[in-house]
């Protein structure tokens, strides 16, 4: 969700943002000119209000664009500091700059033609001498976003409370051992909450980046998870009071930057929610990048949580194979957002979650437009692969081929057992008299290709 490197030893810049003129003079809303054009700023596939499934594609999506990496990132990675400057960020954590940002994003945000952005508290607003002057300043903050909201009609899909950057949480937020740095979480997450209530926000996160461990040598595990379910409860207790709707979500990560996170992938922490009775207030933040560092295959996470109706939003990104951290990149594979979108046609929606492009663009990456050309390019990936993702549904093709896998568990024996009506002795009886199972191959291959027809 966060970058890390080393420091690049650049404390300030030049600011040589026109603010008249725009960060992008020479870029107009981004249109939609078809499969033919050949434009990199203008969508191939996209086309918001076309209608699919019974949702135009601005529904299905909710497309939203993460303030993090797309403002405040600056290229660095593990192994080198900053390779990106922006002309409006003059680099120092003033008011000041903090609105000049905030002017760009929504400038960024309505050409684009997003509806929604999500942040975390530091992000858009800078921290002060102490926490009373940070509220004030969020205050200050807030009030500046919510006129831009009102002036161009984007809302806030989620706002989250940076637990994780400052060396106060460098033992964690909710987990800490220390319970005055737990304390100072708390605080930091009840007015970040309250924020994203004034904001209009429709969702809260939290993402536990440093809620794990380094070593279990001085670790109390059960201590830790007990505490982090207690700091949950005591925020449900608070959305109550300040009457928010929001949704709450959780993003389960494996490790990164801890070397075990408590909220490992989707059914660690369904798990978690089940065994603390937070099942009905909590959903799921799902990001494929963290699925994908867990072991799983890019949907997996999105699957099982959808499963179980834990699945609320997603981080729509992707990571490198290759590269053994959160590379944070733009999606550009079209069977995996087919097999996204399948989900979310499925289970009929994210509303009031969306599509939230928690990606960067590469540390190689430094025009200031190939910001809109990476997002334009996950836009259209993500439209080609809900078309494809109804053509599936609409064809009962792959459907009627995995139930006719299971077609045995529809009547019968298998029947009894899914309506739990069956025994171990029973089961032995039908073993007994009907001998050898048949050998039914499970046909991936087959899977495979009819999948590739579609994408």
């Amino acid at each position: 969700m966060t970058s890390f490197a080393p420091s690049s030893g650049v404390t300030t810049a030049d600011v040589t943002y026109n603010a008249k003129a725009g960060a992008w003079p020479h870029i107009n809303k981004i249109a939609y000119e078809g499969e033919k054009s050949r434009d990199p700023l203008a969508f191939k596939h996209y086309n918001a209000s076309e209608v699919v499934h019974g949702k135009t594609m601005a529904e299905w999506t909710r497309f939203s664009v993460c303030y993090w990496h797309t403002f405040r990132g600056v290229g660095a990675d593990p192994f080198g500091g900053a390779s990106i400057t922006r002309p409006w960020d003059d680099l120092t954590a003033s008011v000041e700059n903090a609105k000049r940002r905030i002017d760009v994003a929504f400038e960024f945000f309505v050409k684009l033609g997003v509806a929604y952005y999500t942040f975390h508290d530091v992000d858009v607003s800078p921290e002060g001498k102490d926490l009373a002057e940070s509220n004030a300043i969020f205050d200050e903050i807030s009030d500046y976003l919510l006129v831009k909201q009102k002036e161009t009609g984007v809302k806030l899909l989620w706002g989250t409370s940076n637990l994780f950057s400052s060396t106060r949480f460098m033992n964690g937020g909710a987990t800490n051992p220390n319970a005055h740095s737990f304390a100072f979480a708390a605080a930091k997450v009840k007015k970040c909450m309250e924020i994203t209530h004034k904001l209009g926000g429709v969702n809260y996160v939290f993402w536990g980046g440093r809620e794990g461990y380094q070593t279990i040598l001085n670790t109390d595990v059960k201590r830790e998870l007990d505490h982090m379910a207690a700091f949950f409860k005591m925020a449900i207790e608070h959305k109550k009071n300040i009457g928010a709707g929001f949704q709450f979500l959780i993003e389960p990560k494996p490790r990164e930057p801890t070397k075990h996170q408590y909220d490992y992938d989707a059914q660690t922490t369904m798990g978690f929610l089940q065994n603390y009775g937070l099942q009905n207030d909590f959903k799921l933040n799902i990001e494929p990048n963290h699925t994908t560092l867990a072991g799983h295959d890019y949907e997996h996470d999105m699957w099982v949580a959808s499963q179980y109706g834990f699945l609320g939003s997603v981080d729509s990104n992707t990571g490198d194979p290759l590269v053994g951290w959160d590379t944070d990149q733009f999606p550009m594979d079209v069977k995996k957002a087919t097999l996204t979108m399948l989900i979310l046609l499925r289970q009929g929606g994210l509303d009031p979650g969306g599509l939230n492009f928690d990606c960067k663009v590469r540390r190689e990456s430094t025009n200031l437009d190939d910001m809109f050309i990476a997002h334009i390019g996950a836009m259209d990936t993500f439209a080609r692969g809900l078309k494809a993702a109804a053509a599936i549904i609409a064809d009962k093709v792959m459907d009627g081929m995995v139930a006719e896998r299971y077609s045995t568990f529809d009547s019968g024996i298998g029947a009894k057992v899914e309506e739990g009506k069956s025994s171990f002795a029973e089961l032995e009886e039908f073993a007994l008299k009907s001998g050898e199972p048949e050998k039914k191959s499970g046909q991936q291959e087959l899977y495979e290709m009819t999948l590739n027809y579609y994408c």
